[in-house]
């Protein structure tokens, strides 16, 4: 099980899993006892590490900036650490391009460069382990990626790229924190609520293979709940009085996550019961990306070969971001080189309109459904080419809409939740928050509270 958060005296959480496929919780007790507590978001694109000492009479949560290759030889801190790894030194990088100051003959590298130097060489670039994980046609113990990569590539499993990014995380917690090894701290390790058996259990032995003994596997939208209970201890009780039925929206890099949590008083405390957790839907951040650059490369009127598209996909990924960010420009302009002798002359430009990447996304990926909409199976999988069983329909909102309806035919209750928790980077635009809430007063025909996070 889960361990729940310390309990408050005002507060009692009991947040239960509605049937067995519970996060579980992996502990392996070191020899010291631990100085802090560490979380660690493996995301599908980005990693995020945060901490807080133990003991502390009033501990806070601190950002861990990650120390990480973001160009030959040269290390930087950034906020989180891109979820790519990019294997081997060909003909392309020097001998030590790759190298570390802790680690000088690194042969791989993850993080921003990895995001970089793979765009001009997707062949060597690993993406998406997150989702590898948990995809059961394939042997996820197995050297299997890069996927479609050719003979000469080194192949690592997604086990051991998932190993890789949290080796990263211990290895530069360390150059801050010597005193202080990462395996010796309590890590908290979040995973989809949706994650199968398997998935949760590879996802703890890619932290045994990085060193980490004492690890804790918790659901990212209970992680998502207890961090708005903590950033709420002075208010949550009002914020919470006309609630009876709390949606947790969890849409990230790769994938879509629905739960459930009923909201009562018992005995003149809170109470938090998780009645529901949706299917696993490998839908997210990265399929708006896949569909900017296909729109891309149809206005340019000629197919790319894999290599530019992946460059091309790395570059909407970027306007998208940077077009849909609060106070966002109303224009991006992208180019994007050609290849050998052509590498000028054949050089592709757009320019994306804030409003129609807006409009893009919304229609695309949260367009207005009845309550009674359904996801489209017979839609073709148009991403299959990446080798990942990417949910057929795009639309959110029907697979939400879908959800909801299969709690209320399944005697879970009141179907129609009267507030709703974002989390998860796809769901930062305001404009797709509000379009999600829209559809939740529409399907209700009921205000819909918004907790903020």
């Amino acid at each position: 099980m889960v361990r729940p958060p310390r309990r408050s005296k005002t507060l009692e959480i009991e947040l239960r899993p509605p049937r067995p496929r519970a996060a579980l919780a992996f502990v392996v007790m070191t020899r010291h006892p631990p100085l802090f507590v560490v979380g660690i978001d493996l995301g599908t694109t980005n990693t995020a590490m945060a901490y807080a000492e133990c003991g502390a009479d009033a501990p806070s949560v601190q950002t861990f900036p990650v120390p990480q290759l973001v160009a030959e030889g040269e290390v930087r801190e950034r906020r989180t650490l891109p979820s790519y790894l990019y294997v081997g030194v060909g003909p392309e990088l020097p001998p030590a391009a790759l190298a570390l100051p802790w680690d000088p003959q690194r042969t791989y590298a993850v993080g921003e460069f990895a995001r970089t130097q793979g765009a001009r060489v997707p062949a060597r670039l690993v993406s998406s382990a997150k989702s590898w994980l948990c995809h059961g046609g394939v042997d996820r113990e197995a050297a299997i990626l890069p996927w479609g990569s050719p003979p000469e590539v080194p192949k690592i499993s997604p086990v051991e790229a998932s190993a890789r990014y949290l080796q990263h995380l211990k290895e530069v917690w360390y150059q801050r924190f010597p005193h202080a090894p990462l395996e010796d701290q309590q890590v908290i390790l979040t995973v989809p609520a949706s994650f199968d058996e398997v998935a949760r259990e590879l996802t703890w032995q890619a932290a045994q293979r990085a060193g980490l003994q004492n690890v804790v596997l918790l659901e990212e939208p209970q992680a998502a709940l207890y961090a708005w209970l903590d950033a709420h201890v002075g208010d949550r009780e009002a914020l919470l009085a006309d609630v009876r039925l709390l949606l947790v929206v969890d849409v990230g890099g790769g994938t879509t996550d629905f739960s459930l949590v009923s909201v009562e008083w018992r005995d003149g405390r809170l109470a938090l019961d998780r009645v529901a957790v949706g299917d696993h839907i490998l839908l997210g951040g990265d399929n708006v990306d896949m569909a900017l650059a296909r729109a891309v490369e149809q206005s340019w009127g000629e197919r790319l070969d894999t290599q530019r598209f992946f460059a091309l996909v790395q570059l909407c990924r970027t306007a998208k971001e940077t077009l849909l960010a609060e106070n966002g420009p109303a224009t991006f302009s992208l180019s994007l080189p050609g290849r050998g002798r052509s590498l000028i002359a054949g050089t592709l430009s757009a320019t994306l309109q804030r409003e129609a990447v807006v409009r893009d996304v919304l229609d695309g990926f949260f367009p207005l459904v009845p309550a009674s909409a359904e996801p489209n199976t017979a839609l073709s999988r148009a991403i299959g080419e990446w080798g990942l069983p990417f949910a057929p329909d795009p639309a959110v909102s029907r697979h939400l809409a879908a959800f909801l309806r299969h709690q209320a035919r399944s005697g879970a209750g009141e179907a129609w939740p009267d507030a709703v928790l974002f989390n998860g980077g796809a769901l930062k635009p305001v404009a797709v928050r509000e379009r999600i809430v829209e559809l939740l007063q529409q399907w209700s025909e009921r205000r819909v509270t918004v907790l903020e996070s």
